[in-house]
């Protein structure tokens, strides 16, 4: 399955929005627990006193994999759950995520994100959301800048405070490596004598 033509663009000019209304620049790491503030977005976790028990067990113990977050509809407005057990990484992408069928104002009632994929969404929000959060916490265009830095997936991950593989990912989907490499190679190339 394929976004919608033109949704790229639409996910990078939205995602500049928000990085302008947070004031941050296109090169600086996003704080999706910012975002979702921005937005009156409340971010609670499993260790929510209100929460069952035995679900909270499960779900911090044997079933941590299958439970990143769930974007929840209280009244007019939303809230997020998010697993406290992730690592920090997986959490701001899951917050991101969640802050992207926010954004994007998707239809919900109660989305369950397992760290691939919301379960309760269509592939096509999903393929959405995935893209918008990609977008907002590694920029198409800070991608590229970091790769004509020479920039490891480690490197990328460790400044914009996301995980290797979504470093990968936005490196590889925004074709950032790819530009970089090219014009690398075409800067080496001498330049004949008649032109200039």
């Amino acid at each position: 399955m394929a976004l919608r033509r033109g949704f790229k663009a639409e996910a990078k000019r939205l995602a500049l929005e928000v990085r302008e209304e947070m004031g941050i620049g296109v090169f600086a790491p996003l704080d999706p627990y910012a975002l979702a503030e921005l937005y009156g977005i409340e971010v609670h976790d499993l260790s929510h006193p209100s929460l069952p028990r035995d679900a909270v067990r499960h779900f911090t113990g044997p079933a941590a994999a299958s439970f990143s977050g769930a974007l929840v509809s209280v009244g007019r407005g939303a809230v997020i759950i998010e697993n406290h057990v992730h690592e920090t990484n997986r959490r701001r992408s899951t917050i991101a995520h969640e802050m992207a069928h926010v954004l994007l104002e998707h239809d919900f009632g109660v989305l369950l994100n397992d760290g691939e994929r919301c379960r309760s969404s269509s592939s096509d929000l999903e393929l959405e959301a995935a893209e918008l959060s990609g977008e907002l916490l590694l920029p198409c265009d800070a991608a590229r800048t970091a790769a004509f830095r020479g920039w490891t997936d480690t490197s990328v991950a460790r400044y914009f405070r996301i995980s290797r593989s979504m470093a990968r990912w936005r490196l590889n989907t925004t074709a950032a490596r790819r530009i970089a490499r090219c014009t690398k190679a075409k800067w080496r190339e001498p330049v004949p004598a008649n032109v200039c």
